[in-house]
């Protein structure tokens, strides 16, 4: 988040009305547009290539039968991520307000839909992926470390929880350096899967145009609906963070013609990279062997560089560390805008004067992904995060075309074609109806889990006569946290929130 706070040397220059002037602070605290082009692309990039390409590859092949047809999926998985983010930017450009999902379905449905979605990311979707990119980070950065051996899930737990207060502290702290260090990521994630695709092209050339896992590309192939769904929904998980630049759009530079821009540029070239690592991964290793290991890319550095494995090991470290950063970033300002809406407590809406960044609401962030690291095994909560995330994404779009007929005369921008949406669509009823009928006790639980937001929301939020020892506690919460953090709401156009 970009803010910048006037001087009173600043407003001694230009007359301040009666709404402009704070109660608390003397300063006018305003969110700034800094977020170009370039950065909307980092930050797609940065989010969505994590730790996942180097270790998804094994579940599409296992449950597409055959190399050719895993391929095939990784491209069609880049197409629907795309198609899904060309609906996000009309919804980002129709809405104008960081919080992407979150916006979109307050505007669509109203207050409680909203809600649900702040809950499930709350108790599920962010600390779970946060804690998974952190523990992923921490595994492959002591591997080197542990020679043969694997190392100690305390150690891991502990490099990881590390992990997350650093980059929490980094974005507390200084915007531009998280800016800068989000570029570092990039370039890692860049060096690492150019190495795996170049080694892999002159590995092909050396071998005598030999390419192992290519011998019969389609001899194997599954024939099984629900184990090609199966793969189609290992290949959509590393796509995941399509949609992160709606998150902070309110700090994008003309995001009418960014936003799609960023897109256009960056799920193209991800979805191309994504198949050709995979090509790569195939061309030195049979199925067999990608099958059987744990960790491909540590797997294809083994036979590939040798003593040198240690390098790809930390590249892919970084790689997920990089989508922790990302996520860290844009997964704050959700929790900022919820509690600058009333649906969470006053203090996560708090921007810090001595650093203009949200400081509670990141706090907040990496407080949650470190207790789900505590807790015990944050690997079994995956696939409730897979079916809550592909229900609000059908929620959101089907939110697209009531927005159609609700508000047909709204400005749009950009203005997809309904094929879009309605394509969509059905992507999104199959991968919530897979779940449903192959896992119904997890779905089910999934469910509850996002269903208990609503007594929640009876009681704290649409309940009006709550007891003053509620709105006092509130308060004096919100109070502490300004003290703690020397932060005030935020004021933005002549407006406080």
């Amino acid at each position: 988040m970009s803010l910048r706070a006037r001087t009173e040397d600043e407003q001694e220059k230009e007359p301040m009305n009666e709404d402009d002037q704070h109660p608390d602070c003397d300063q006018k605290v305003v969110m700034e547009r800094q977020l170009g082009l370039l950065d909307g692309v980092a930050m797609i990039v940065g989010t969505i290539v994590g730790s996942g390409i180097f270790i998804s590859p094994k579940g599409v092949l296992l449950s597409a039968g055959s190399s050719g047809l895993s391929i095939i999926i990784w491209t069609l998985c880049g197409l629907v991520s795309f198609v899904g983010a060309i609906c996000y930017a009309e919804l980002g450009t129709m809405i104008d307000r960081s919080g992407g999902n979150y916006a979109y379905l307050s505007e669509a449905y109203g207050p409680l839909p909203s809600f649900m979605f702040l809950w499930a990311s709350l108790l599920i979707f962010i600390p779970v992926t946060n804690a998974i990119n952190a523990l992923a980070f921490a595994n492959y950065l002591l591997l080197p470390l542990w020679g043969t051996c694997l190392p100690s899930e305390s150690a891991v737990r502990l490099v990881a929880a590390f992990a997350i207060a650093s980059l929490c502290l980094i974005n507390c702290w200084n915007v531009n350096w998280s800016a800068k260090l989000r570029s570092v990521f990039l370039i890692a994630k860049v060096v690492a899967l150019a190495l795996v695709i170049v080694t892999g092209c002159a590995f092909y050339f050396v071998q005598g145009n030999s390419t192992r896992g290519f011998q019969e590309p389609f001899a194997t192939t599954s024939t099984d609906p629900s184990l090609i769904a199966l793969s189609f929904y290992s290949g959509l998980f590393s796509y995941g963070g399509w949609n992160c630049l709606n998150f902070v759009v309110e700090e994008l530079k003309d995001p009418y013609k960014n936003l799609p821009r960023a897109i256009g540029i960056s799920m193209p070239i991800i979805t191309l990279v994504y198949a050709l690592a995979n090509v790569a991964y195939l061309i030195v290793l049979t199925p067999e062997e990608l099958l059987s290991s744990s960790a491909v890319a540590v797997t294809f550095g083994e036979r590939v560089y040798g003593s040198l494995t240690w390098i790809v090991q930390i590249l892919v470290a970084m790689s997920a560390l990089g989508s922790l950063h990302c996520n860290i970033f844009s997964s704050s300002r959700i929790f900022f805008v919820g509690a600058r809406n009333g649906h969470l407590p006053g203090a996560l809406a708090l921007i810090s004067l001595e650093n203009l960044t949200p400081k509670p609401a990141i706090m907040f962030i990496g407080a949650l992904a470190i207790a789900m690291l505590i807790v015990g095994d944050v690997y079994v909560l995956i696939n409730y995060v897979m079916f809550t995330d592909s229900a609000f994404l059908l929620a959101t779009v089907t939110g697209l075309l009531w927005l159609r007929w609700k508000r047909p005369n709204a400005v749009r921008p950009i203005k997809v074609n309904l094929a879009y949406p309605i394509a969509f669509l059905l992507v999104s009823v199959f991968l919530v109806c897979l779940p449903i009928i192959s896992n119904p006790v997890g779905a089910v639980t999934a469910i509850a889990i996002t269903a208990s937001a609503i007594p929640v929301f009876c009681l704290c939020i649409a309940w009006k006569r709550k007891p003053n020892w509620i709105s006092s506690s509130n308060q004096r919460l919100t109070t502490m946290c300004q003290k703690v953090f020397l932060a005030v709401p935020e004021v933005a156009n002549d407006k406080q929130y």
